[in-house]
């Protein structure tokens, strides 16, 4: 369900991945949160725990999933929640659960956890989560309807505030996901990539975390600008020295556009989060306890964004110049005088790696800048390189050699993406891309296989399944030139 009305990738969604998954921590005795939970989360442990009490397989292959379970539980139960719901959203479809990135690949948390597939694809069949997740489609689609209102209208104003339209992030989505089974008093954000998650379940209060589901799609919005300013990030980087005995997470002192990001974000919180009327002594409260955590450009971006909305110019075009107006030595001595907290709040998007995929993500925005020049030598040194996705990089070169019409050049690349892509994205588009490719070379049979493996590779894609269905039905024409008005 979009999210949008500008055909960006911002969608609201279930998963039945996610659902077996939780529904499987659930059966193995994760409790959190039962009493305040959807009704639905009760159900459906009841009617599994039937199904499985019916079958001596099931009660087996519950046990060994179980163990497995309790052999990697977390003390705190909101720390083994985020743990499986990061490994959910690696995974592909069941039955197969097939993980979409290789193990070196998945987050810490994912990957401490894979070893619980092969019993979960087995519990999956002997238990009937299929049907039991198909049952429940209906009450499912009753929550998406009632949160779809809500969730547009906090992405709208904030998009309004920013002057910053979510149409123009080609190649990136956000996704809201409900299910159910988890616990309703936690949001999960997860950033893998150029992909951006928010995972809530539904309560009974039914009160929507909109100030944690803004918090990561404020980062899908601002993430990409710093990379943007590669020099003004180096001018800054002095400032990590100031917060290495800050409280907060590790990552914000060691990456200059991560804590320059995070600053501007706590900036926009404080200005926007409750009505227009709230007293400014407590916005600016906001502001210092964000600093007293370690991110000791609050004050900064809190100031520049008052002049920011009196200006008609949107954020887009606005951030350079605040980015290049801090004055670095001002601010050291500013954070040289902060008495820093002795713990901060946890960081509520978690990274796939922060130190990873900044090469690609640039590569993909100056592709999408129409600077494939640029796109390509940032994608052959993230090659050369060896610290980010191949098949990524691979694929972005495809793109590089079909905007500048070299057929022979994007079939290879394309090829070569295929052979090493663990990315559902990458793979459906670069089956896709080799349709059309032969398809114009008219090889109809070889342009059919790639658009039927198209649909495989791009199930829960719905833009890449209906591009490879008309593929199927016809074969591609390239769009024609717009013609020009008779003189």
């Amino acid at each position: 369900m979009c999210l949008a009305q500008n055909g960006s990738q911002i969608t609201l969604d279930t998963s039945e991945t996610l659902f077996s998954v939780l529904t499987a921590i659930n059966t193995c005795g994760f409790d959190a949160e039962l009493d305040a939970s959807d009704p639905l989360r009760a159900q459906v442990r009841q009617e599994v725990a039937t199904a499985v009490q019916a079958s001596a397989e099931a009660q087996e292959m519950k046990q060994t999933m179980c163990d497995f379970y309790k052999a990697h539980q977390l003390p705190d139960a909101s720390r083994t929640l985020a743990q499986y719901v990061s490994l959910a959203l690696y995974l592909g479809p069941p039955p197969g659960f097939v993980p979409k990135a290789k193990d070196a690949d998945l987050a810490p948390d994912a990957a401490a956890l894979t070893g619980i597939l092969q019993p979960l694809q087995k519990f999956y069949a002997l238990a009937g989560l299929h049907g039991e997740w198909a049952r429940h489609q209906v009450i499912y689609d009753g929550m998406m309807a009632r949160y779809h209102e809500p969730l547009a209208k906090m992405l709208f104003d904030t998009e309004v505030y920013l002057k910053l339209p979510s149409a123009g992030y080609l190649g990136r989505g956000f996704t809201v996901y409900l299910d159910a089974m988890g616990a309703p008093g936690e949001v999960n954000a997860r950033n893998y990539g150029s992909d951006y998650y928010v995972v809530i379940a539904p309560g009974r209060a039914d009160a929507l975390k909109t100030g944690q589901i803004r918090h990561a799609y404020l980062h899908y919005l601002l993430d990409p600008m710093a990379l943007k300013y590669p020099e003004a990030l180096k001018r800054v980087q002095p400032l990590l020295v100031t917060v290495k005995n800050a409280p907060m997470d590790q990552s914000f002192k060691n990456d200059a556009a991560l804590l320059v990001t995070e600053c501007m974000i706590r900036a926009i919180e404080a200005r926007t989060t409750g009505p227009s009327k709230t007293p400014e002594a407590q916005r600016l409260q906001a502001v210092d306890d964000a600093e007293k955590q370690g991110f000791i450009l609050t004050q900064y971006f809190y100031q520049a964004l008052v002049a920011f909305e009196k200006n008609p110019a949107g954020l887009k075009n606005a951030y350079g110049e605040m980015l290049g107006n801090i004055d670095v030595r001002k601010e050291q001595r500013q954070a040289e005088q902060v008495r820093f907290a002795a713990v901060a709040a946890p960081e509520l998007l978690h990274l796939s790696s922060p130190e990873q995929g900044k090469l690609l993500l640039t590569a993909a925005e100056r592709l999408s800048a129409g600077d494939p020049a640029s796109a390509q030598k940032l994608a052959q040194q993230a090659l050369q390189e060896k610290k980010e996705d191949p098949g990524r990089a691979l694929f972005i070169l495809a793109q590089v050699a079909t905007a500048n019409r070299d057929m022979q050049g994007a079939r290879t690349y394309f090829q070569q993406a295929l052979e090493v892509a663990r990315e559902p994205r990458v793979l459906a588009w670069s089956h896709i891309y080799l349709g059309r490719i032969f398809d114009l070379q008219e090889n109809r049979e070889a342009a059919l296989d790639h658009y039927r493996a198209a649909l495989t590779a791009g199930a829960e894609l719905p833009e890449a399944k209906a591009a490879a269905e008309r593929g199927i039905q016809q074969p591609y024409e390239p769009p024609r030139p717009a013609q020009q008005p008779a003189q």
